[in-house]
């Protein structure tokens, strides 16, 4: 049992500093070419996950994948602090947060630590992919990690995506300060905050399971010229495809 858990506590601080941090040292990947999804599971042995792995994320949350309506209870928001700096990481652009935000979940604080975006996005519904995709990514004190995803779809500038684009650094592994506030970043949640639930991995390497997902069903929105703008500073896409959602259930 005390090996189990020395396990599980190495993979939880190895996918945490992943998630959270660009490792100079780590195997480089990307999205395209040798590098991208469909090889990540062969560029080096901590990635294996990547094609081993049986839960999987993103998927399309579809009719076709079986829901089970279950009354999940809501989830508590507690984001009280503002962003400390935005971060260029090479694949994305990384907003991290103060301390003292949090959600909670299954009785479980989670500390928000970032959020950062894919275009489009990773995750579907009904086989849609929406211009960009919001991850949230929030761990426990022993290391567990909860994603709240959020869609945006075409419509009116978004005026967080305003502000952080302002300051996201061009050159990969760059970081400016980011003034955002609790109440920008909370305004950029969806009012109704009804969600889908699902048990995943992280969409990049070294795509480690036992990932809460927590899909909000409703959509924020972004203009189209803020979306090429991330798209063009990325060089395309930056998103995992759909991955088989298996034996798995997704609850509402």
């Amino acid at each position: 049992m005390k090996i189990n858990k020395l396990i599980v506590s190495s993979v939880a601080a190895l996918a945490l500093s992943t998630v959270l941090f660009a490792d100079g040292h780590a195997t480089h990947w990307g999205y395209t070419g040798h590098e991208g999804p469909a090889n990540w599971g062969d560029l080096d042995e901590k990635y294996t996950m990547c094609k081993l792995g049986i839960n999987q994320s993103p998927i399309n949350i579809s009719k076709d994948v079986e829901i089970d309506a279950v009354d999940l209870k809501p989830i508590a928001f507690n984001y009280v602090t503002g962003a400390s700096e935005v971060i260029n990481n090479g694949h994305t652009i990384q907003v991290n947060i103060k301390e003292g935000s949090s959600i909670t979940i299954d009785g479980i604080e989670f500390s928000l630590k970032q959020f950062h975006f894919h275009t489009p996005s990773e995750n579907q519904i009904e086989g849609k992919n929406f211009p960009l995709e919001a991850h949230f990514v929030h761990a426990s004190k022993d290391g567990q990690l909860a994603v709240v995803a959020v869609m945006l779809e075409d419509g009116v500038e978004n005026p967080l995506i305003k502000q952080i684009w302002k300051k996201m650094p061009h050159k990969g592994d760059e970081k400016n300060g980011c003034g955002l506030s609790s109440k920008q970043i909370n305004d950029f949640l969806p009012k109704n905050k009804d969600y889908y639930r699902f048990s995943g991995s992280l969409t990049t390497p070294p795509c480690s399971e036992g990932v809460r997902w927590l899909v909000m069903k409703n959509y924020s929105t972004i203009s189209t010229a803020q979306t090429k703008e991330f798209s063009e500073l990325f060089h395309g896409a930056n998103n995992r495809p759909v991955q088989a959602i298996g034996a798995r259930k997704v609850a509402e």
